[in-house]
């Protein structure tokens, strides 16, 4: 399966993404990881254009066809890029699953992006106005909506679960 998790920065996709895949297992694709990567490679600076979109796709075909369930967490900010994610899925001949995260309380929101600490060396994270401003294409497919605003991350998680067909985390193995 590929679980492709899409959402404006600071909406909580990469807290959700990093979970879900230590819940199940899924090898997590962040787009942030790959364009930081070619950054510090030498071969590009922020913003790098497609590249990090490309590789991913690259990358999530190549562990859907060794059978691994891949979570592939980005902004996708355009159909165009949704729909890629999507293709690669059909090419491969797994079950797609889009789940957009959004953060419904705008003040909650810009705390949460003004408080966030890097956790890829040297990415340089957006602003509140960077995010506001961003381009942002409007859905127009279904897909599954996460709304993380005064949730925690078992919550949201638990919805996830459900809305893309995981059965229900059990409690910790002692």
């Amino acid at each position: 399966m590929l679980i492709i998790m899409c959402g404006l920065p600071a909406t909580g996709k990469t807290t959700l993404a990093k979970a879900l895949a230590r819940q199940t297992g899924a090898v997590h694709l962040r787009v942030d990881t790959i364009e930081q990567a070619v950054v510090r490679s030498g071969l590009g600076q922020h913003p790098v254009g497609p590249v990090g979109y490309v590789v991913g796709y690259a990358l999530a075909e190549e562990h859907l066809r060794q059978g691994l369930t891949v979570i592939a967490e980005s902004v996708s900010p355009l159909a165009l890029t949704r729909d890629a994610w999507r293709e690669v899925a059909v090419r491969v001949g797994v079950p797609a699953a889009e789940v957009e995260i959004v953060c419904s309380d705008p003040a909650e929101h810009k705390r949460r992006a003004s408080q966030r600490t890097v956790d890829i060396p040297g990415l340089p994270l957006p602003t509140w106005t960077d995010i506001t401003d961003r381009g942002y294409e409007p859905w127009h497919r279904d897909r599954h909506v996460i709304d993380t605003a005064g949730r925690d991350i078992t919550d949201c998680l638990t919805d996830i679960r459900h809305a893309i067909g995981l059965p229900p985390q059990g409690p910790p193995r002692a």
